[in-house]
């Protein structure tokens, strides 16, 4: 039987005009930009309109640790939503923009799938309303008005050797990791060693989905340090007068963007830092604006939940004042088994030994969720196929070992129908107690919080940081940055910092290479193992199918 592709079946849906989905949830018109048809900004004015009106349960869906073989989050996040109106429910989602590095690269984009997406897909997946592009923008006039300070006389004395801030683009593009900039004489700049992040691992797009408001965003963009004087003095954007336009750059960027899923549920796709590198979660604002709107809002936190979901809750929850409700764990019997030492080629064959091996990688997401966070969780099994009765029962007895239900999510071939499991557990849990605590409080050391993160969530033996990180951690703690939450940057694909260890490794060490502060965004960076922030292509890049015909339309998207 031959499937339908993504955009296939997206560009077959009969969507509603966007002005419907914004009158189902109250916005009035002079709330509302819209982009063409079917798709709209919301002003962030709304949230102050909005400020008497109760909250919504909020439900985060993280997953196990990704696999070549695939897991669905944001599919399940989609199809969730979708299956908690087919009960009656008033949902929201709210889910992070994708970025061109991965759409182009190898993994695709991240509008959802089979009937259980965000549409139009298209758009979304590539330039949609603009934002990552005005967010690059201001990341690199930032980048331009710090050169140009030092070639117009350097007043506030900037050691070129010890500059931090780096330019970005929305690419992946290895060949842009490290340069060397500023050459062809006196007049072309100051000869110095630079390089590029991809923009979703910029601080300013950090920034943009943590700030509250215009005047918080400003404040916040002042605050990024791009580099330090030779008196070891740190060195920021407001310093060089730069805050007010970047924001003003920014200002359309802020407002969330509104569209739908493909069964006319509301989504505000906001935002999009990756969860490996930064902290992984679509806007404050959108979240927010989600909760006053709609009962319960599905959202959704990049890669695995020892990335995304601890992000989620170690800061943009602390940032807005956020509790979530219930966690959704999505899970695959081909990936587990693909944790469980399954080759790739083998994973649609049944295989219990190879199964009962991976499951402990599974096990330790949902105990963290459930015990370490004290969150109300459980599991969804992204069917397939070719999964058995045996494989699904021995997931569900394993879970329900750990006092976690199993809900099969079929929502990629049948949409908000293949959801309504899943989606009556959550209303069960959103009753259940909730002891919401995070793994570490603030006031302790930084070194500390590393290793809270790496023995509670990862399960490591301990953190060693080199000498270098070392020094670093003393320097931050001398200028008071030591009671921000931890970022981690660290390979999505093991609980460890090396990609090779997978289902649930123990009696390992996590190395910590290097430590910066993301001062605007309010947190410090830990880059661990061989992480880095500007990815490459692969041999044969998703680029090379993605096409456009006579009429415009495009082929070729995943």
């Amino acid at each position: 039987m031959a499937f339908k592709t993504d955009i296939e079946i997206a560009q077959e849906a009969q969507v509603k005009n966007i002005h419907e989905i914004a009158d189902g949830l109250g916005i009035k018109k002079e709330f509302l930009e819209q982009y063409g048809g079917n798709k709209a900004k919301v002003s962030y004015n709304l949230l102050g309109q909005l400020e008497g009106k109760p909250d919504g349960k909020l439900i985060l869906v993280t997953a196990i640790t990704p696999t070549p073989a695939g897991e669905g989050k944001t599919t399940t996040t989609v199809g969730l939503s979708d299956g908690l109106r087919k009960i009656g429910k008033k949902s929201v989602v709210a889910l992070r923009e994708p970025s061109l590095g991965p759409v182009f690269g190898i993994k695709g984009g991240a509008a959802g799938g089979g009937y259980a997406q965000v549409v139009p897909m298209e758009d979304i997946n590539l330039h949609f309303t603009g934002d990552f592009h005005a967010i690059g923008a201001a990341n690199n006039l930032l980048a331009a008005m710090l050169d140009n300070h030092i070639q117009q006389g350097n007043a506030l004395d900037i050691d070129i050797k010890r500059i931090t801030w780096r330019r970005c683009v929305d690419m992946n593009d290895r060949q842009l990791r490290f340069i060397v900039n500023g050459l062809g004489g006196r007049v072309n700049g100051t000869p110095r060693e630079d390089g590029f992040d991809i923009t979703v691992a910029s601080e300013v797009m950090a920034v943009l989905c943590l700030s509250k408001n215009i005047a918080d965003l400003k404040s916040r963009l002042s605050q990024i340090i791009v580099g330090y004087t030779r008196g070891g003095q740190p060195v920021t954007a407001g310093a060089l007068k730069a805050e007010g336009a970047m924001a003003a750059l920014l200002k359309d960027a802020l407002k969330p963007n509104l569209v739908q899923t493909l069964e006319g549920t509301p989504a505000f796709v906001h935002g999009g830092p990756f969860a490996n590198i930064a902290h992984g979660c679509n806007s404050i604002i959108a979240t927010k604006i989600a909760l006053k709107l709609g009962d319960y809002v599905i959202t959704e936190a990049g890669f695995g939940a020892d990335l995304g979901a601890e992000k989620f809750i170690g800061i943009k929850c602390r940032v807005a004042g956020l509790k979530p409700d219930a966690v959704v764990v999505v899970a695959t019997v081909r990936a587990l088994k693909h944790h469980g030492g399954a080759a790739k080629s083998e994973l649609g064959e049944e295989n219990l030994t190879a199964l009962e091996k991976g499951l402990p990688n599974l096990l330790q997401h949902v105990e963290n969720m459930s015990k370490v966070y004290g969150l109300p969780t459980a599991v969804a099994i992204n069917r397939f196929p070719a999964d058995t009765p045996d494989e699904l029962k021995l997931v569900e007895d394993m879970c329900k070992a750990v006092g976690v239900n199993v809900a099969l999510s079929e929502v990629w071939e049948k949409g908000g129908e293949g959801g309504v499991a899943l989606a009556e557990e959550i209303v069960r849990l959103c009753s259940m107690p909730n002891n919401f605590k995070q793994a570490y409080p603030l006031d302790i050391t930084i070194e500390e919080k590393l290793n809270a993160i790496a023995t509670k969530i990862y399960r490591a033996e301990s953190v060693t940081l080199t000498p270098e990180a070392k020094k670093q951690a003393s320097q931050l703690a001398g200028l008071g940055f030591d009671k921000l939450p931890v970022c981690m940057a660290k390979t999505q694909y093991s609980f460890s910092d090396n990609a090779s260890l997978l289902g649930a490794p123990r009696g390992f060490n996590v190395t910590v290479r290097n430590l910066k502060v993301s001062a605007g965004a309010g947190f410090i960076v830990a880059l661990t193992g061989d992480i880095m922030t500007m990815p490459g292509l692969p041999k044969v890049p998703s680029a090379e199918k993605i096409d456009i015909d006579n009429d415009g339309k495009i082929s070729g998207l995943f």
